[in-house]
């Protein structure tokens, strides 16, 4: 096998625990909005207020789910690939990551249409998520043009 062809990407590490915190993070927004929502709560949104209508609406659930639980879903994952690749410096993770990155941004882009034009309200916790999401997006983006290939 050649260096070129080694999955193994050195370097992982400027990236790595830059890209693992912000899944982390997503990881324990979307655990708190979940807990919230399946004990009947709002969550606190302190001085900005909005995140008790934009939970109360009915875009805070799919198929009957709440859309909590697939952000826990989603960066439980993501963080799995981003553990794989910083820890293991598995270039495939960073794919992964990357991947999910990018259909993350999607769909935060959809829900933050959503507060904005639908529901008409901001959830401080949602968009802390989704610069989270997109945050991870472009480190790993800057990650892969800087790994070799």
């Amino acid at each position: 096998m050649t260096s070129n062809d080694d999955p193994r990407v050195p370097g992982h590490g400027r990236w790595g625990a830059a890209i693992t915190a912000l899944a982390l993070v997503g990881l324990g927004i979307a655990a708190y909005l979940l807990t919230v929502r399946l004990l009947g709560g709002a969550p606190a949104c302190g001085p900005i207020h909005g995140c008790d209508t934009v939970a109360a609406s009915e875009y805070a659930t799919v198929l009957g789910l709440p859309v909590a639980l697939f952000g826990v879903g989603f960066s439980a994952v993501l963080v799995g690939a981003c553990i794989g690749w910083w820890r293991g410096a598995e270039k495939r993770a960073l794919y992964i990551a990357y991947g999910l990155g990018l259909a993350g941004v999607f769909a935060v882009a959809y829900l933050t249409y959503l507060e904005l034009f639908v529901i008409e309200a901001i959830c401080i916790w949602c968009v802390t998520y989704g610069v989270t999401i997109v945050a991870g997006w472009i480190l790993a983006i800057l990650a892969l043009r800087s790994a070799p290939d």
